[in-house]
């Protein structure tokens, strides 16, 4: 599956220095690890005067650990070329990059801090959209042509990017050049709690660890609550997923997060025994064999409806799940703007989604829950 991001390309930090700082010796200061227990890709470390975040796995594949070190405003390191970059806390102000950034920065009650963000259309928000609307939050341009411009009158404290792979050359320039450009690396996390623990990562930013562990483990407990729940059904029905594009059908690999998600809701998807945390390109004939008679159809695409599907291709009305109208999609889900609320709201919130799983195979065993993300395709 594919999610929205978004890639920020320049902006100018002008900082200014004062002679009377304290200096840290980072050297002799001892070092604890506050728990991240899901996510795979960062972890934070607390010295003594300051804290470092490690970003392990940046984009796929990536072997760098990126350090970046945390101070206090008014203080300074000894040895800051040993981090790729050091951040002045409070933060004033803060660019991000990609939407599952922004409810992060909700749920931490700093959204104010928010002022630039690439292609606002896609945030789906209300709250923050009404930032957007009231001229709080500059459109800083379209994928790789950001206005430099209104960056330089921006002028934030920080900015969060991510990374395709090591080849951005638009952010090594920045990092080059000392502006802070941290890589937010929560999109290549496959489990569902790993993705939803990046608020620890916010929550060192702005001095509110205390605030992301309660909101994770919140979730946390949720999460783990449905997975009962769902474990409580009689039957486990077999799932399909994804969509042709060129004549090659795209569908989630076994250890992917969509898959995991499937599993949790105590269904049987077809494909979970496949190696790979990405997508699986499969011909026709392949999904034909396997899928045809499938129970339940989830995430096809970015189909609406049953019409566009077999506008799309005659084939989609030979399976089962078609024909007996289980199809479910998050594709009809949209802010104001056309953004999609699963891509923004969803790696935050994995507890919903799983809900919506469990309502959708096993509606007996949530009376209650009203679809959030997951509409039936008519």
């Amino acid at each position: 599956m594919q999610k929205i991001y978004f890639l920020l390309i320049v902006f100018i930090f002008i900082s200014c220095k004062t002679e009377n700082k304290k200096e840290i010796n980072t050297s002799a200061s001892e070092k604890q690890i506050q728990s991240v227990d899901y996510a795979k890709g960062f972890d934070i470390q607390h010295h003594e005067n300051y804290k470092v975040l490690n970003v392990k796995n940046a984009w796929p594949g990536s072997e760098k650990i990126f350090s970046y070190a945390i101070i206090n405003k008014g203080v300074t390191l000894d040895n800051p070329d040993d981090y790729d970059a050091v951040i002045e806390i409070p933060l004033n102000s803060i660019v991000v990059t990609s939407t599952t950034h922004i409810p992060s920065l909700e749920m931490l009650g700093v959204s104010e801090k928010l002022i630039g963000f690439p292609n606002l259309e896609y945030i789906s928000s209300p709250f923050t959209r009404k930032r957007i609307n009231n001229g709080e939050i500059k459109e800083l341009g379209n994928n790789e042509d950001i206005n430099t411009e209104i960056l330089i009158e921006l002028n934030p404290d920080i900015v969060i990017g991510f990374g395709i792979d090591g080849n951005n050359k638009s952010l090594n320039t920045i990092s080059n050049t000392g502006i802070p450009v941290l890589y937010n690396g929560d999109w290549t996390e496959t489990s569902p709690l790993g993705k939803a623990e990046w608020i620890k990562f916010f929550g060192v930013l702005f001095d509110k660890e205390k605030e992301a562990d309660r909101i994770f483990s919140d979730i946390e407990a949720k999460y783990s609550e449905a997975k009962k729940i769902a474990q409580q059904a009689k039957e486990t029905p077999t799932v399909l997923s994804g969509a042709m594009f060129k004549d090659i059908w795209y569908l989630p690999q076994g250890q992917s997060w969509v898959a995991q998600f499937i599993e949790d809701a105590n269904g049987d998807y077809l494909w979970k025994d496949s190696e790979g945390t990405g997508s699986l390109s499969l011909n026709l004939e392949n999904v034909l064999v396997k899928g045809q008679q499938a129970e339940f159809w989830i995430a096809p695409g970015y189909f609406n409806s049953k019409q566009q599907m077999t506008e799309n291709h005659s084939v989609y009305g030979n399976f089962d799940a078609f024909k007996n109208d289980n199809i479910f999609s998050f594709a009809n889900k949209k802010g104001e703007t056309g953004g999609v609320l699963y891509y923004e709201l969803g790696p935050n919130r994995p507890d919903i989604i799983l809900k919506d799983l469990i309502k959708v195979l096993h509606p007996e065993l949530l009376p209650d829950h009203n679809l959030y993300f997951f509409d039936k395709i008519e």
